[in-house]
């Protein structure tokens, strides 16, 4: 290709999920890609950019995954709309990378032809070859070169001498590129589907020259995964490890991060004048030290998350729970949305776009916040490390199974909830579970890292914006006008005054309203809230201990019990809402959403503390 273009060649990575294009981006751009909406939709896009060897300065674009051109769900009609040029403002890519892996080659073959016959210039590009060869599958290159009309490049996208095929030959492929498509794109119908159906079969017939019935080590192990009883089994003490490791694991990191922001809280303290000392100890470090805490606990969550979606065990999780899920009116296929939302309700109501019943698609919109996401952790860590004993019962921490209690709480109250959900305002039929099972992998160390650094970075960048924005205002609502009353007498306590009595009756003090209403923001901000509204009224030996401390003694049982169950329900995060908003397009479905969550929060917060009063008097 010549170097005499101004423009970036655009290349468009298409194919089935689970094929390898996220690995093959990463490999190719160095991770460094670029997340943005297409326009008037949520569907997100990843770009990268690279040259070739010649020098050729290419953008690409990663779509999501495909399985023909039906588009039966948003993401893949996005994708379809993406290479054929009906995106408003882009211009189709110049040549489709479409992604096969080579162990399935005889189930997707079908969708390359459908993309090849929509008249652009494609490659194919035939990955995880390893894994083929492992399994004893041969296939005819050549052969399939011949048969399909576009180049076949064998690939391994996890390794680099895997991608290096493509990088040798991309300048050639880029060489003879139309200057513009010629090609008319045949008439994708229901006819032409079959027909092509049928042509990918005699073609893997001719090019696949020998394969095994199934992989023999996926076969012994979906054995075992998926047994009727002893799988369900296995899944729960997954679920049950990951919540014990988020706080057996977590104690020493924890203990160094709170050590370290004590040190310089004594430290600002120590400036003068006071009132920069009091906003910079009480304002800023108090603020952001009562969230960075447990950073550890929710890198360890993102870990296993990623851990199971890379190593294919995430869809036979969701093949596991379809007919838990049928019974709520769901199927398997809203488990991943779901799980997903255990990291932040926002992907997983995004995730919800792959579900193809809109009733369905819209069930799942509507429970997901109720999954316990990753910013409720430090609330729930909070309030568990102040009133429940570090203490074993039998070879289990006690504060891991409070945890799992919780998580458990919020799973079930998402299934009832979906229950009357789709007997009522939701009603029609269950849609039956239809998705693949990829083969089992080893998950890739720098996907793994890069997407892990990926979540951690959302958090900070968080707690540097929002809960650093409002630690600061809270500071000067609660610090400002000065009175006898103390907190009470300021901006804040003053807002918190009206709605004390609100709360009064589930348990909640002033402290404890006035950190909820800038915790709207997002959740973990009423704990850096809490830091705050506690740090202005207690001395520094208080402070300088932990917020936990704190709290043993301003708060009762009771009390502390209610406020969990109110941050099992509370929908208390405006980017949740907006993107509810968003994905369902109607302000009434948002509302609705809103007010069956507090008055669920109201009314769960209610019982456990007059609950608790009477067993504890």
């Amino acid at each position: 290709m010549s170097n005499d273009t101004d423009r970036e060649l655009r290349l468009a990575m298409i194919g089935a999920p689970n094929t390898g294009k996220t690995t093959f981006f990463n490999g190719l751009t160095g991770g460094r890609a670029k997340t943005a909406n297409y326009p008037g939709v949520t569907v997100e896009r990843r770009t990268g950019h690279f040259h070739t060897l010649g020098g050729t300065a290419v953008e690409l674009i990663d779509l999501p995954g495909i399985y023909g051109l039906a588009g039966r769900t948003l993401d893949e009609r996005v994708a379809v709309d993406a290479i054929t040029g009906r995106i408003e403002g882009e211009t189709p890519p110049d040549l489709l990378l479409i992604f096969l892996d080579a162990t399935h080659l005889r189930t997707h073959l079908h969708s390359v032809l459908e993309l090849k016959a929509l008249g652009r210039p494609a490659v194919l590009i035939l990955n995880m070859m390893d894994l083929a060869e492992r399994d004893g599958t041969k296939i005819d290159i050549a052969a399939l070169e011949r048969a399909i009309g576009i180049p076949v490049i064998p690939s391994n996208a996890a390794r680099k001498s895997g991608r290096e095929a493509l990088v040798n030959r991309l300048d050639t492929l880029l060489e003879s590129l139309p200057k513009t498509t010629t090609t008319d794109p045949l008439s994708i119908d229901g006819t032409t589907i079959k027909a092509l159906q049928k042509e990918a079969r005699s073609i893997a017939n001719q090019v696949i020259l020998h394969e095994t019935g199934m992989n023999t080590l996926t076969r012994r192990l979906d054995g075992i995964f998926l047994h009727p009883l002893l799988g369900p089994v296995i899944l729960a003490a997954i679920l049950f490890l990951m919540f014990q490791a988020v706080y057996s694991w977590a104690n020493i990191p924890m203990d160094l991060i709170d050590s370290g922001f004590s040190q310089l809280y004594g430290l600002a303290k120590q400036i003068k004048p006071d009132m920069l000392a009091s906003f910079l100890a009480d304002g800023v470090i108090a603020g952001l030290g009562s969230v960075l805490i447990f950073l550890p606990q929710i890198i360890i969550l993102f870990g296993f998350i990623l851990l199971l979606e890379a190593s294919g065990y995430m869809s036979r999780a969701a093949f596991l729970m379809d007919e838990l899920m049928r019974r709520a009116g769901l199927n398997g296929r809203a488990f991943i949305p779901l799980l997903s939302s255990f990291a932040c309700a926002v992907p997983g109501i995004m995730a919800a776009r792959t579900i193809e019943s809109e009733r369905d698609r819209l069930t799942t919109i509507m429970v997901a916040p109720l999954m316990t996401c990753s910013a409720r952790l430090p609330v729930y860590t909070l309030i568990i490390a102040a009133f429940i004993p570090r203490e074993k019962i039998g070879m289990f921490n006690q504060q891991g199974l409070v945890m799992f209690a919780l998580y458990l709480a919020g799973i079930f109250s998402a299934l009832i909830v979906a229950y009357i959900l789709r007997k009522t305002v939701t009603k029609g039929e269950t849609q039956p579970l239809l998705m693949e099972l990829p083969s089992y992998k080893l998950p890739q160390v720098w996907d793994f890292a890069l997407g892990l650094w990926q979540r951690i970075w959302i958090f900070l960048r968080r707690a540097g914006t929002i809960i650093f924005s409002v630690a600061i205002g809270l500071w000067f609502l609660a610090s400002f006008p000065k009175g006898d009353n103390g907190i009470r007498d300021s901006f804040a306590g003053m807002i918190g005054s009206v709605l004390e009595p609100i709360f009064r009756p589930i348990g909640f003090n002033l402290e404890t309203v006035i950190a909820l209403v800038p915790g709207m923001a997002a959740r973990e901000v009423v704990v850096a809230a809490m830091g705050t509204v506690y740090a202005l009224q207690g001395n520094d030996e208080q402070i300088a201990g932990s917020l936990s401390q704190i709290l043993q003694s301003a708060w009762t049982l009771p009390s502390a019990l209610s406020f969990l169950a109110w941050y099992v329900f509370a929908p208390q995060c405006f980017s949740t809402i907006a993107m509810v908003r968003r994905e369902t397009n109607s302000l009434n479905w948002t509302l609705f959403m809103v007010g069956y969550l507090f008055a669920l929060a109201y009314i769960a917060a209610f019982i456990t503390y007059h609950v608790a009063l009477a067993f504890t008097g």
